[in-house]
């Protein structure tokens, strides 16, 4: 049996003392074998470099997410893109969100179009961050003439806005947001979503799943957090769901993750 992909994790996200070490080897002892660990500014860049580098398995991403954009430096294009020149990495994350504190909208279409253009030069998957922006992702994606390979993470849109978006290539990554009974929307995406583009995600410490899929629990000063081993209940979760076999769903999962991640992928 296939081993599961985390394909969006924020390692660097946990409470401070956390140990991370440990939260790896509990999801690895869960049949989790790769997770994708997203940056989300230069403040965090370092961090999730060492982690990948501490954890087989990881996946690094560095990219600055659209909350972090107005935070920026002057020199942070340039340091993504040795960053991105120098390692085996995805870009992420990056998108849009017009919930954003301080939302400076101009300067968040420009840091998402520079981070598309840098994933599309060095062939590197995109993480794609979007809330309340669909119609907004939609135009910046259709006037950006080369796209790179991208996955829009905790996939929250339309079903109207799934072929589009499939039609561009991109990929559909779903967390435990589809196994609560209030998120329709989420989990009629989840159906309409083409099988050969799903993947699957815990986006941890974020997004804890509802009972009984959190079978792994972490409380921290910020509160309940989730855990990278819950990956497992909630990928049975999404195949209940689906009407799917899990097995049949983790082959399904380990395909889209290779054909995506590419070489990212370590064997």
């Amino acid at each position: 049996m296939p081993g599961l992909i985390d394909s969006h994790i924020h390692l660097t996200d946990f409470d401070p003392g956390t140990d991370i070490a440990a939260l790896v080897s509990q999801a690895f002892e869960n049949g989790v074998t790769h997770m994708v660990c997203n940056g989300t500014s230069e403040a965090d860049w370092t961090q999730v470099q060492r982690v990948a580098e501490e954890c087989p398995g990881v996946i690094p991403c560095f990219g600055l997410h659209p909350w972090f954009v107005v935070r920026r430096s002057k020199e942070w294009l340039s340091i993504l893109e040795k960053l991105v020149r120098d390692h085996k990495c995805g870009v992420g994350e990056t998108g849009l969100d017009r919930c954003a504190d301080l939302l400076d909208k101009d300067a968040q279409e420009e840091a998402f179009r520079a981070q598309l253009d840098l994933a599309y030069r060095y062939d590197r998957p995109a993480m794609v961050h979007c809330v309340r922006s669909w119609g907004w992702l939609m135009d910046v994606l259709r006037s950006t003439q080369r796209l790179p390979r991208m996955v829009v993470h905790a996939f929250g849109g339309s079903t109207d806005m799934i072929k589009c978006l499939a039609d561009m290539g991109a990929y559909f990554s779903f967390s435990a947001t589809v196994l609560n009974d209030n998120f329709k929307r989420a989990r009629t995406a989840l159906f309409a979503a083409p099988p050969d583009r799903l993947l699957v995600e815990t986006d941890a410490p974020n997004m804890v799943p509802p009972e009984p899929f959190r079978v792994y629990r972490l409380t921290g000063i910020s509160g309940e957090m989730n855990h990278p081993a819950n990956l497992a209940t909630i990928t049975n979760g999404i195949a209940d769901l689906l009407g799917e076999e899990p097995d049949a769903l983790r082959e399904l999962l380990w395909s889209n993750a290779r054909e995506f991640l590419g070489d990212l992928i370590k064997q």
